[in-house]
């Protein structure tokens, strides 16, 4: 099904085939996405291509809305434009919404996943070990608490937090800088497959358009409008996670950051975030708290993953993780909890199955990143 007028197709259509003359202009200094993609026809090649506007305008006249339309069909790919009911009205809040929305997956999917609240979470496609198990952390337990979680399909925190969310029940929004069926980055093809079987995949370009650079901003103020907080896991200075995360507190919406190491440049973006003001966020129940309020958490996200497990764990297996949290040794922790040695590494050893603790230096324990 393809909800989108004649009009609306011919215009994104018109943003593809000038998308290598955009990518020209917007190298000059003091370019903006915003100031091109909402211009009408007429203004769109009077400021892209004026030297080329016969060229362009023979394009739009043999425009053939009915290749279009089938190439959707032939692509499974459906299209909403802003003319129609399932246009999703948080996209509306942006000064300039895309035109179309080219969806890899079913409206009706769509139609769930944007009627949920949503969290956005972006980070460094080169993140560290830690960063990336947060991600996947957040992504699941969003998910699970019936959270859309929205990225990019980028290398590192992108697909950890929607390799999460599909873990939680495929709860997930991808929205790519290409046409949405076009896997980039190529290596992401499985993932990809899995997205559009269980989520969605989003695009403002039809099928087929390749990526360009000035597309990957352009795509960060979709995702920044369609989550209610935008959560930076880990991230340069500069970084286009921090584009994205100005594009939330633009549109009046929430932005939180995961701490990270302040001796490594990779998260200087995120915790610079931290310094201005951005909420904390340690895990799932941080975002939740900013998407409903502290204590109106829905009820199947009233509990943490990990406080979910801990709360199943014996009194004395509890006592051994609270050890561990202190950065205690496994002799240290037998002594402050009155087990045996082989007691306390018989309960290490399931904290470690449940995924609560991972090994740490010299022989001793830590808790597992986003737990």
């Amino acid at each position: 099904m393809t909800t989108c007028c004649d009009g609306c197709l011919r215009h994104a259509h018109l943003i593809a085939h000038l998308a290598p003359r955009i990518a020209g202009m917007l190298d000059r200094p003091r370019e903006r996405v915003s100031g091109v993609l909402k211009l009408d026809e007429d203004e769109l090649i009077e400021k892209v291509a004026s030297h080329q506007s016969d060229g362009v305008r023979r394009f739009l006249e043999e425009f053939d809305r009915g290749h279009a339309r089938s190439r959707l069909h032939d692509r499974e790919v459906v299209a909403v434009c802003g003319h129609h009911d399932d246009y999703p009205e948080k996209l509306r809040d942006l000064a300039d919404p895309p035109r179309v929305l080219f969806c890899a997956g079913t409206i009706e999917r769509l139609r769930e996943l944007v009627a949920e609240p949503a969290a956005t979470i972006v980070g460094s496609r080169r993140a560290s070990p830690y960063a990336l198990e947060v991600a996947r952390q957040l992504g699941r337990g969003l998910a699970v608490s019936g959270v859309t979680v929205v990225s990019g399909l980028a290398l590192g925190i992108d697909a950890a937090s929607h390799e999460g969310a599909l873990e939680g029940g495929g709860q997930t929004i991808a929205v790519l800088a290409c046409g949405p069926d076009v896997v980039y980055p190529s290596r992401h093809r499985p993932l990809y497959r899995r997205l559009r079987r269980s989520g969605v995949v989003l695009s403002e370009m039809p099928p087929g358009t390749r990526a360009l650079r000035w597309g990957f901003p352009a795509r960060n103020r979709i995702m920044a409008a369609l989550g209610a907080i935008t959560v930076v896991v880990e991230a340069g200075d500069p970084s286009g996670s921090l584009i994205t995360a100005h594009f939330a507190a633009d549109l009046g919406r929430s932005v939180g950051a995961v701490p990270g190491r302040v001796t490594v440049s990779v998260a200087e973006g995120s915790n610079r975030l931290l310094r201005d003001g951005a909420a904390l966020i340690r895990g799932p129940a941080d975002v939740l708290d900013e998407i409903f309020g502290i204590g109106n958490r829905p009820l199947d996200g009233g509990l943490s993953d990990s406080e979910r497990v801990i709360e199943r764990l014996q009194p004395s297996v509890r006592r051994v993780l609270a050890r561990v949290e202190l950065g205690e040794s496994v002799s240290a922790i037998a002594a402050a909890t009155g087990l045996s040695v082989a007691e306390v590494r018989a309960a290490l050893g399931q904290l470690e199955h449940e995924g609560l603790i991972v090994p740490g230096a010299l022989g001793w324990w830590e808790r597992a990143p986003g737990w």
